[in-house]
């Protein structure tokens, strides 16, 4: 997300820093370029218009054109504003009460509710070790609740049984009937969408919120449709009292406007954003760090979160223990790079790391993405467990039968192998450091699996 309005913010701001003072004139030219960028981002007038202002108050203020470095001055102001206007402080989901709580998921048909409900469900059950029913009041689309029930299946999460001809207020009572009498600590109501917003679904969800009283009123709106979204999620929050959004297909839209735009128009904060296809793929919403990412910062937090949440503890032990020990073997590599594909695409993980932006051509060509990950892994499983353990037996036959194995060339093997060696030279300097100095490299993991990158210019 964000893309292009990353790209273009990071060209505005890079002329910036490289001058020694700013005068208000180069501030006001610097905010005509951001006006437009924003506007081509998608985000909506009066929120562009509010931000400017709000930029050039500080901007051409003491704050910055006093400052010995403008230019950084002007980006920490640009980001903080950013921060601001997507919504700072705890954005989580609100849990509070008598169980079973009920989470109400409310939206547009095709935006993605019923997956989205499974998501978050699927969440709350492992990272916040909840027992959590979900249920579909959706009695209108085919298969709505087919899908929901398949989607838990997968999920690992209980749904409610389907009485058929039963009515949304009525399965929506039994949800919480059940969800009282067996314990569950949550109920995920998702309920019916439209293909536009009528009373008749305002109606319903107002009938079932007053129902079940819930502690959030989830609306789920894709960030594909740009400023759609905005005036949906404007007349949703109107209409039904809606306490926070989740923002769908976050991974496909390269302009993002309509998140900025969404917390400014509504006052509705964004709790959950859907980072891909996967039942595991949806994160907090966390303005800090978007704001970082638009301005090229990256999420290094979110990197070492999605780590501790994927990396098994006892695998790690193990692995501290025998690079103590000075031992790094190929069977480890395969590992490290399953850990990686469990940490989501390599193309998100990257845009997590700070000034990736910059050398994404770079990247680009040395094809660093989840191909690459899946190619290394066939060359490494296409080895013998003799040659996994012990690589200086890999002459010239042994590279041309593995690269043949993986389907793959032997160029490709030999930069495997280079990789590889430079990995084990860099555990063995952390391994004689112990287990301070194997904390301090491990930061080094990821780039150490990637092929070499061509010189940046």
């Amino acid at each position: 997300m964000f893309e292009s309005l990353s790209n273009r913010l990071s060209g505005i701001f890079e002329g910036l820093t490289k001058r020694g003072a700013l005068r208000e004139a180069d501030v006001d030219a610097a905010l005509r370029e951001v006006r437009v960028a924003l506007l081509e981002a998608d985000v909506a007038l009066e929120v562009v218009k509010d931000f400017v202002a709000a930029v050039r108050e500080r901007a051409v203020g003491h704050e910055v054109l006093s400052s010995v470095t403008p230019g950084q001055m002007m980006i920490k102001v640009v980001h903080d504003n950013l921060v601001d206007v997507l919504g700072a402080g705890e954005n989580e989901i609100n849990l509070v009460g008598t169980p079973p709580v009920a989470i109400l998921m409310v939206g547009l048909q095709g935006s993605g509710k019923t997956t989205t409900s499974a998501k978050l469900a699927r969440r709350l059950q492992i990272r916040d070790k909840k027992k959590v029913l979900m249920a579909s009041l959706d009695i209108y689309r085919p298969a709505a609740q087919k899908q929901l029930a398949v989607l838990g299946e997968q999920a690992e999460v209980a749904t409610l049984p389907v009485v058929f001809g039963e009515q949304p207020l009525a399965i929506a009572n039994r949800a919480m009937d059940t969800g009282r009498k067996e314990g569950y600590d949550v109920v995920v109501l998702d309920t019916a969408g439209r293909l536009h917003i009528d009373q008749k679904l305002m109606d319903e969800v107002a009938a079932v919120s007053a129902a079940t009283s819930p502690t959030e009123t989830l609306l789920v709106a894709d960030a594909l449709t740009g400023q759609d979204a905005v005036n949906v999620a404007k007349e949703f929050h109107e209409k039904a009292g809606v306490t926070g959004i989740a923002l769908t297909r976050v991974d496909g839209d390269a302009r993002g406007g309509a998140a900025l735009s969404m917390r400014s128009v509504t006052g509705c904060p964004i709790k959950l954003m859907g980072t891909g296809e996967g039942l595991d793929a949806i994160d907090s919403f966390q303005a800090e760090r978007v704001a970082g990412s638009i301005l090229g910062m990256g999420d290094v937090v979110g990197l070492v979160e999605k780590a501790a949440e994927q990396i098994d503890q006892e695998e790690a032990e193990a692995m501290a223990k025998k690079l103590i020990k000075g031992r790094f073997t190929l069977d480890d590599m395969l590992q490290q790079l399953g850990q990686i594909k469990k940490m989501g695409d390599m193309e998100g993980l990257l845009g997590m790391l700070p000034g990736v932006g910059k050398i994404k051509n770079q990247l680009k060509e040395a094809n660093v993405n989840d191909k690459m990950i899946a190619r290394q892994e066939a060359i490494i499983l296409s080895m013998t467990q003799k040659e996994r353990e012990n690589s200086k037996i890999l002459n010239g036959s042994r590279r041309r039968r593995i690269a043949a194995g993986a389907g793959t060339t032997v160029q490709e093997v030999n930069r495997l192998l280079k990789q590889y060696k430079q990995m084990t030279l860099m555990m063995k300097k952390m391994g004689k450091k112990g287990k301070r100095g194997l904390m301090g490299g491990m930061g080094g993991m990821m780039p150490g699996m990637m092929p070499p990158m061509p010189p940046i210019r």
